[in-house]
């Protein structure tokens, strides 16, 4: 994270901590450079001195990085401008994905399922935009302790343990945070903590991309601990880290997109989920479906789902539905959802 920190003050922090808290005197007006990546010489000394992220891509600071009375490395700034990069970019990412898959994946067609919820993409956007601040605010002392340099990751392949994990990182990081992410997500369908954590998720009975992120943010945090406590307790290099962040936001989209294109028995894909947002006690995995079939909870998904023909079918819907409402009564009780009206719906 340190590198997406050092990335974001360069850009765009750095100007505005030195305009909302600027330095009492400007050492950088006597700074001199002799080269692009070296750190400035001034007198009176700077109160930092500036070292890259990394030493394969850097982002050399400009001069507003002196002129603030807040240095970079005061852990109060930075944790303040990890907050705002969590929940902020975050919103950026989700908005974009959830969009991107929207116009160029999302099934349209689910829009005349009958448990389809009125202004459901309006509600799935609202609920995202009020977890997303709570879950940074406590995300960011995660971040902060990375940047400051309690984790194990690594930059060069000499500070990790070799050419060889550079590889086994991934599938490694997939199956630890598959492993504990499944009974995360099992527990939280205990009923003394579905109704306060994770019933607003399956709010959803059919969901968008704009779903993705729609849940209690306890619930999003909970399920994200796995993610952050793996560079913990394991090494994991900076560039690997920010792309299986990246990753782990597009899944997240994919798997809600209601294009049921893995038919897959492993993978669990957006098939797999919709069973358990259509069913509850079924398919808690994130990646895979080892732990469900592992623990008894895999559901294959309905046949319908892939052959377009079947999936609108009003018998196969008459039969989901009818099995749906009996689990969800038995979860939930009342169903207080707010359906669309059943007349024939346009597809947008």
């Amino acid at each position: 994270m340190d590198l997406v920190l050092e990335l974001f003050d360069t850009y765009a922090f750095d100007a505005l901590y030195a305009t909302l808290l600027p330095a009492k005197s400007n050492p950088s007006a006597n700074a001199t450079y002799s080269s692009a990546r070296e750190i400035p010489t001034a007198s009176p000394p700077a109160a930092w001195q500036w070292q890259p992220a990394s030493q394969y891509l850097s982002f050399p600071p400009s001069d507003y990085a002196w002129q603030s009375s807040v240095p970079r490395d005061d852990w109060r700034r930075q944790f303040v401008t990890l907050y705002l990069i969590t929940w902020l970019f975050g919103l950026v990412i989700y908005y974009a994905l959830a969009s991107l898959s929207y116009y160029f994946i999302f099934d349209k067609s689910t829009f005349n399922h009958p448990k389809y919820l009125k202004n459901q993409i309006r509600l799935e956007m609202i609920q995202t935009n009020k977890a997303l601040p709570v879950m940074a605010l406590f995300t960011a002392p995660l971040f902060l302790l990375e940047v400051r340099g309690y984790s194990k990751m690594y930059d060069t392949t000499e500070e990790g343990p070799g050419m060889w994990y550079n590889f086994i990182q991934f599938p490694f990081f997939i199956a630890f945070t598959d492993f504990f992410i499944y009974w995360i997500h099992r527990l939280e369908h205990h009923p003394r903590v579905y109704k306060y954590l994770h019933k607003p998720h399956h709010k959803w009975i059919m969901p968008t991309p704009f779903a993705s992120h729609a849940f209690h943010p306890m619930d999003g945090y909970a399920q994200s601990i796995p993610y952050h406590a793996f560079p913990f307790l394991f090494p994991l290099q900076k560039f690997a880290y920010v792309f299986l962040f990246i990753f782990i936001n597009v899944w997240t989209v994919l798997i809600h997109d209601g294009e049921y294109v893995a038919d897959n028995p492993i993978i669990n894909g957006a098939a797999c989920h919709t069973m358990h947002h259509l069913y509850f006690n079924y398919n808690y995995g994130q990646f895979t479906t080892l732990w469900d079939r592992l623990g008894g909870s895999y559901r294959k998904p309905n046949d319908e789902l892939f052959k377009k023909e079947l999936r609108m079918c009003k018998t196969e819907l008459t039969k989901q539905v009818s099995e749906m409402e009996k689990i969800q009564k038995e979860v939930e009780g009342e169903d207080d959802r707010q359906y669309l009206p059943e007349e024939p719906k346009k597809v947008r």
